[in-house]
């Protein structure tokens, strides 16, 4: 870390204060990391070119609290830029452009700093955006834990394309484009001292994945990042905005060995647990094959499958069931509290 970050190599108060060396800060770490044209001019508010004709935009924002910051297969700044371009991929939306602004505790190692700056620059280079504007605030040692990340982002949708939950139709397939709860473990594995080789966040931009499926124009009826709460939260959320039962079959459902592991040490549910660089897509039956076909022609496509299906939902029944091997049922309740705090 260079010496603006002081001769200890930490964050002060006054790398916050809009003087000498909070430019410094924004100079040596931010602009020598994420530069680019609109991003270099420092103005009050970024002004960037009209959308593609034919477009709407799509908006999101995000936050990123992430403990601990660095993690194996990513670090916060990484993950503040993948989760921003995934909430808008699947939505649709082709991300383009981004804000990425950091509130730092007052001592916060500048490497770690760092280390965050060129995660955010290689995730915005593997999805093809640009991080356009952003922000600092330094609070004093102990009002808060090292770095904070806030993002919104844009991106453009052609009017021809649309993608909700309000498509979704009984006997709709629901599938998985990988492996479940790899974020969540591995955080978790980090915190509790507990290691593995193969054990790594699963966190990635997903946008190039999936635009691949709408240049194929197979049908795709809805798509959701399973975040926080896993793929658990994310299929009551559609069960409540559809009036629809989700059936999953358990055996088909992809979980890693090591992810397991963890999960059955520290007594949680593989379901409900996040993942960073996973999505599920709700398509027409006939499409399914076809739209797994291509998903694994791409490295983060490679483990998709099919999870379950759409049902009517009965009255009285839960919406949200798991159908194990032997062809029992079991209803899924969401969690009352979170058992993962700090995962992203």
């Amino acid at each position: 870390m260079k010496q603006t970050i002081s001769g200890t190599g930490k964050v002060l108060l006054a790398h916050g204060s809009g003087g000498r060396m909070t430019h410094e800060l924004v100079r040596d770490v931010f602009v020598a990391h994420l530069d680019n044209p609109f991003l270099s001019t420092l103005s009050d508010a970024v002004v960037l070119p009209e959308l593609t004709a034919g477009c709407r935009p799509a908006l999101t924002t995000d936050a990123f609290v992430v403990d601990p910051a660095v993690f194996p297969g990513g670090d916060v700044g990484y993950l503040s830029v993948c989760g921003t371009i995934n909430d808008l991929a699947v939505a649709g939306a082709k991300p383009l452009y981004l804000t990425w602004a950091l509130i730092l505790e007052e001592g916060a190692d500048g490497e770690l700093l760092e280390v965050c700056a060129k995660g955010a620059s290689r995730a915005a280079e593997e999805a093809g955006v640009l991080i356009v504007a952003g922000d600092t605030k330094v609070v004093p040692h102990g009002r808060g834990d090292k770095i904070y990340i806030t993002t919104a982002g844009l991106g453009e949708i052609p009017m021809e394309r649309h993608v909700g939950d309000d498509r979704i139709a009984v006997g709709d397939a629901i599938l998985v484009t990988g492996s479940i709860g790899e974020h969540g473990a591995t955080i978790m594995a980090c915190r509790h001292h507990l290691s593995g080789d193969n054990l790594k966040s699963d966190c990635a931009p997903l946008n190039h994945l999936l635009e691949s499926l709408f240049r194929a124009e197979l049908e795709i009826h809805s798509m959701h990042d399973p975040t926080r709460g896993g793929i658990l939260t994310t299929c009551h959320e559609v069960a409540g905005r559809t009036g629809l039962r989700i059936s999953l079959e358990e055996e088909l459902i992809p979980v890693r060995p090591e992810v397991q592991a963890v999960c059955e040490l520290l007594g949680l549910d593989p379901l409900s647990v996040p993942c960073e660089g996973r999505a599920l897509i709700w398509c027409p039956a006939e499409q399914a094959d076809p739209i797994l076909n291509l998903l694994r022609q791409h490295p983060l496509g490679e483990g998709a499958v099919r999870i379950g299906m759409m049902a009517p939902l009965d009255p009285g029944k839960a919406p949200v069931i798991l159908t194990n091997a032997y062809g029992a049922d079991r209803p899924l309740d969401l969690l009352a509290g979170s058992d993962l705090p700090r995962i992203c």
